[in-house]
């Protein structure tokens, strides 16, 4: 059984509220100086723009429109009831006007806002003027009322529209800051394997003459590195279009895609070996596991790049007191074989310990004491 919101109840209950107060009008209409028909037009009117359903309303029917029709309508009343004989009012007309100057301040474009929310607080004024035009008193006295009931309105409107677009605001700085890292997500990714392609593509220049055997492997890796950096620029693509398939979302690894990392990276030339401690959870903070994937993948891409003479990388996991250790190194010597154009601009390292330490953890990279690099990183988990 669906249960009902306190929401829900005080919606409900402002609605029937509304409706009996209209009721109460049309009632009058029999009676001698009561609600004529011509008020009474503009009592469905009115409620009309107020209850019309959102998910039903035409498009036609716009916030100025609702806010200004049924105002206008109500001021030719009054007028008309000036020029002929005084005719009293209910409580429905001025709270389905003040329904609408809610409207009018809350949904109105900017540019039309200020002459939908005086028409309607024109019209709540304007209603005393009907009975009390030869008892000045009495009618200035029901103005004033009208004067506070109209300001409280506009007040607790106008804090309702600042908050829609605060809530705005944050919600596009929110997917501006998110397609920015996405976009960061896409160039680590297509980075690491454009430059194992083009690794890979020296390698292959280098064992043209040894045979097409030996050749077979490394063309192999070639293949399945453009296709992967294909995938996660179709998957990036995807979701800065607001894609909704599944299988289109951010792709950020965790700790079952490392192997698939350390199998690309693997060549005849350069030999890639995970060692992965038992203890090592599998349930770790998604979070987590993305930085993991991410100081693996930038170690593997930087080994790439700045040491072609490593023969051997490893990758190293391990889990103590409630931390995860990330270690990768190599025992390569400097010796690099990539032009200077495809080393990259060198933030690589800067924005994964930024990734790192926003997580609480810490990242250190630096030479080894004999040869070799290593990138190792702490994260909490």
């Amino acid at each position: 059984m669906k249960s009902v919101s306190a929401r829900g109840c005080a919606g409900a209950a402002g609605i029937g509220a509304l409706v009996a107060a209209a009721a109460v009008d049309l009632f009058a209409s029999g009676t001698d100086k009561g609600v004529g028909w011509p008020q009474a037009a503009v009592l469905l009117l009115g409620t009309a723009a107020v209850l019309w359903p959102a998910h039903r309303r035409p498009p036609w029917l716009t916030p100025q429109l609702r806010a200004a029709v049924p105002a206008l309508a109500s001021l030719l009343c009054t007028a008309d009831s000036v020029l002929r004989s005084g005719a009293l009012f209910g409580p429905g007309e001025p709270a389905i006007l003040l329904c609408l100057l809610f409207v009018a301040v809350r949904h109105c474009p900017r540019s039309s806002v200020m002459a939908c929310a005086t028409l309607d607080g024109a019209a709540v004024l304007a209603l005393p003027v009907r009975p009390f035009l030869d008892d000045e008193d009495i009618m200035l006295a029901y103005m004033l009322i009208g004067f506070v009931l109209i300001g409280l309105t506009v007040a607790f409107a106008a804090y309702l529209r600042s908050q829609d677009y605060r809530r705005t605001v944050a919600v596009s700085e929110t997917r501006r800051a998110e397609r920015l890292a996405i976009a960061a997500d896409l160039h680590d990714f297509v980075a690491h394997h454009v430059t194992g392609i083009l690794v890979q593509t020296q390698v292959a220049r280098m064992m043209a003459d040894t045979g097409a055997d030996e050749l077979d492997p490394v063309l192999a890796g070639i293949e399945r590195a453009a296709t992967e950096a294909l995938a996660s620029m179709r998957r990036t693509v995807g979701v800065l279009r607001d894609t909704e398939d599944p299988a289109d979302r951010r792709p950020v690894g965790d700790l079952a895609g490392v192997t698939g990392l350390i199998e690309g990276f693997a060549s005849p030339i350069q030999k890639a070996a995970l060692n992965r401690a038992p203890e090592v959870p599998d349930d770790l903070p998604h979070e987590v596991q993305a930085a993991a994937f991410r100081v693996v993948q930038e170690a593997l891409t930087n080994v790439r790049r700045h040491a072609g003479d490593a023969g051997q990388v490893t990758v190293e996991l391990r889990y103590e007191r409630a931390r995860l250790e990330v270690t990768v190194s190599d025992d390569g010597r400097g010796g690099s074989q990539l032009p200077p154009a495809a080393h990259g601009g060198g933030f690589g390292l800067v924005g994964l310990k930024e990734r790192v330490t926003a997580l609480g953890g810490e990242l250190h990279a630096g030479p080894r004491a004999e040869y070799g690099w290593e990138v190792r990183a702490l994260l909490p988990g």
